[in-house]
């Protein structure tokens, strides 16, 4: 994946910008004099929501030769990391914000110089532009000199064991099921060099893995595959690991924290209600069975199920964004909630109601695939128009999910479980039921049109034939 430099600005050293000037007071037969071309490189703007910027890492050095469209840096937006190109042949003259560090979109972040010759020149104006950003960079954790001694009766786990349960906390990726922290430059070198991403040693923002590792690993013949796993090993691998938390320190927001919290406050002003609901879900959970083992999951099951519920009704799939109007949405996108090391992400199912469940379960599996590894399009994530939060999967029974801003309802999702009831006939049975609550914006979406909604959907899930139509 790679988003491309958009804005950049020519500069010279005794002119302001731009620096092509033609005097009116002169004939238009003389020459325009070309001055030494440097370009500024600025923060892109990678979502509609991206205000600021972080560096993770630099593909290229100060110095390099760049041709245009070759990978130039790295940077994480709010909802992912994306390999940035250039438009334009050059060198990489000076760079002005370093990895970790945070800029503004629009923000220059390095210089580009047309020739070699130039490249002092363009250092010299980095070291004395005051349009440098002044953002430092983020620290992610305190220094290993700022760490609290450990109490003399504990022992210090064994160095290999001590570094793997660092990576398995750090960052979620996608290679083996393991969590491998590597920007994707670095993973798509690792496979063209086939260096072995778990024996690598990050050195970039929280050991993140970037592409000067990966090529060190290379040239120094570090392509060891991973040690098969022992018993006791895998046994432990499944047991979820929690990230090394240092009590009492202060941990600034992540570029992806600091989204959600900014989308979580601007829901805040939006009229809400709720409604519950109670669905049986036997013939769910038999069809569910059946087709498991075609790749089918039940998030797909779930999405594919209130699509077709949202088509009957489509105001449940509306949205308002001014206040004074709302939109009947022409597609049926269906976000889920992921969560994420450092954040949640909505991937989105497009057209859910138009893709076969098969077809469904497999775009799924690779979304969450993207998601884990922060690779996800702006289009992948932030074109939903209805939000399905399942937290069943941990037991939870029931919870409420609060209206991701530009949506009109999102529907939270308990557990499936074995319940006591009554049938008409007076009988007392057993079945498998859970809750659904959805909330919904209450300037377009009433009582009546989520009652009515919720009525379709469990008709459709307690008799679920046509979903694999």
């Amino acid at each position: 994946m790679a988003a491309s430099l958009l804005h950049v600005r020519f500069t010279s050293p005794s002119l302001p910008s731009p620096v092509l000037r033609r005097s009116s007071c002169r004939p238009a037969a003389t020459p325009t004099r070309i001055y030494a071309k440097i370009r500024e490189i600025f923060m892109p703007a990678l979502s509609s929501t991206m205000t600021e910027g972080k560096i993770v890492s630099w593909v290229k050095s100060e110095g390099d030769r760049l041709a245009k469209g070759e990978s130039v840096v790295v940077v994480e937006s709010d909802k992912a990391d994306m390999d940035v190109e250039t438009f334009y042949d050059g060198f990489l003259a000076a760079i002005m914000v370093e990895e970790g560090g945070v800029a503004p979109v629009g923000s220059a972040i390095a210089l580009l110089a047309e020739s070699e010759d130039e490249i002092p020149l363009a250092k010299s104006q980095a070291s004395s532009s005051p349009s440098s950003p002044a953002i430092a960079p983020v620290a992610d954790s305190p220094a290993p000199s700022e760490a609290p001694t450990p109490p003399p009766s504990q022992t210090a786990p064994p160095p290999r064991a001590s570094s793997a349960s660092a990576s398995l906390s750090a960052h979620p990726a996608s290679e083996g099921g393991q969590r491998i922290v590597a920007t994707p430059f670095a993973k798509k070198l690792a496979k063209e060099l086939k260096v072995e991403l778990a024996a690598v040693t990050g050195t970039g923002p929280q050991g993140r893995i970037v592409a000067k590792d990966v090529e060190a690993a290379a040239a120094s013949g570090s392509t060891v595959p991973r040690e098969p796993k022992t018993v006791a090993e895998t046994g432990a691998a499944k047991v979820p690991t929690s990230p090394i938390i240092q009590l009492g320190t202060v941990v600034p927001f992540t570029t992806m924290q600091g989204a959600v919290s900014k989308n979580m406050v601007e829901s805040l002003s939006v009229p809400t209600f709720r409604v519950g609901y109670t669905i049986t879900t036997n013939a769910l959970d038999e069809l569910y069975k059946k087709i498991k083992s075609k790749g089918v999951t039940m998030t797909a099951l779930l999405a594919k199920a209130t699509s077709m519920a949202l088509i009957k009704h489509p105001v449940v799939n509306s949205s308002c964004r001014d206040g004074k109007s709302f939109t009947y949405n022409s597609s049926i996108n269906i976000a889920v909630a992921v969560a994420i090391d450092g954040g949640l992400i909505t991937p989105v199912l497009q057209d859910a109601d138009k893709v076969d469940i098969y077809s469904l379960s497999r775009k799924w599996k690779e979304l969450v695939d993207k998601a884990r590894a922060k690779q996800l399009q702006p289009h992948e994530y932030n074109t939903g128009t209805f939000t399905l939060s399942n937290l069943g999967m941990f037991g939870v029974d029931r919870f409420d999910a609060i209206l991701p801003p530009g949506t009109g309802a999102i529907m939270a999702v308990g557990a499936s479980q074995p319940t006591v009831v009554a049938s008409k006939d007076g009988r007392i049975g057993l079945k498998n039921q859970m809750q659904v609550n959805v909330t919904a914006d209450h300037r377009v979406i009433y009582g009546a049109d989520l009652a009515a909604f919720l009525q379709t959907l469990a008709q459709i899930i307690e008799n679920p034939k046509d979903l694999t139509m």
